[in-house]
């Protein structure tokens, strides 16, 4: 069963996040994660609005799990730290 990343993010500092996702992208490919949203037009209807909102593939919960645990992705996050406020969760996907 397939699951789902998504964040919603206020970047503060553009260079700082830039690294983030540019290392970020790499460790999520690495964990077999496919971007379906990244950055483009939304519409908020609800909620607290965060400007940049991302939504990655993966195989699996675990494989989700797995890619934001690792130390690829945990050296990227430490770039988006003090770079932005994100919220970021990781959702199964209906079978």
């Amino acid at each position: 069963m397939g699951a789902l990343w998504i964040a919603h993010v206020t970047v503060t500092d553009e260079a700082a996040y830039a690294e983030y996702a540019k290392r970020a992208t790499v460790a999520i490919a690495e964990h077999g994660g496919v971007f379906l949203a990244r950055g483009g037009k939304y519409e908020q209807l609800e909620g607290r609005d965060r400007p940049r909102n991302v939504v990655a593939r993966f195989e699996s919960l675990q494989a989700a799990h797995d890619c934001y645990h690792s130390d690829a992705y945990q050296e990227a996050l430490s770039y988006a730290k003090g770079a932005s406020e994100r919220d970021l969760m990781i959702l199964e996907e209906l079978e």
